[in-house]
């Protein structure tokens, strides 16, 4: 079993993210934006501790055996905490752990409700589908979306795959 490890932003060299985010698998499940830059890569980082140092939100690096994977996140989006975890493709089989623990710091945080908000080019997962109290088509930014609200106090029970 890979150890995962989640690290605070503040603690890493944004540079290390560049290489993660700049991957076209994982473009390609975002918002289009411009491939990062140094400076861009920077600011993005700084906004990530920003939304860290908001009441309920969490967001961390993830570390797979030593090497930087990825970030997750509890972020607040349009008045809901929201699931976001992103991940290279050589690390998607740490996922389901990754979304466990993200799951218990909803709990920790005391949140009684969470989203996940997953581009339309993601799959529709059953997991999710079962877990969740609803979900539906959205849109944001332009772009369609399937959103899962999931009742945090279920998950300690139900979070199996």
């Amino acid at each position: 079993m890979k150890k995962i490890e989640y690290k605070k932003f503040n603690t890493l060299d944004p540079l290390e993210f560049i290489t993660i985010l700049n991957q076209q698998s994982i473009r390609s499940h975002l918002i289009s934006h411009g491939l990062f830059e140094d400076n861009s890569v920077r600011e993005w980082v700084a906004g990530k501790i920003e939304v860290d140092a908001i009441t309920g939100c969490r967001v961390r690096a993830v570390y797979s055996d030593s090497q930087l994977v990825g970030w997750c996140a509890l972020q607040k989006e349009q008045g809901h905490f929201e699931i976001a975890i992103v991940i290279s493709k050589n690390a998607w089989g740490i996922g389901s752990q990754i979304f466990k623990e993200v799951m218990r710091w909803s709990e920790e945080l005391r949140h009684q409700e969470v989203v996940i908000h997953l581009l339309e080019t993601r799959p529709q997962y059953k997991f999710l589908k079962k877990m969740c109290i609803r979900s539906y088509r959205s849109k944001m930014l332009g772009r369609q979306f399937t959103t899962y609200h999931l009742q945090v106090a279920r998950q300690s029970q139900q979070a199996t795959f």
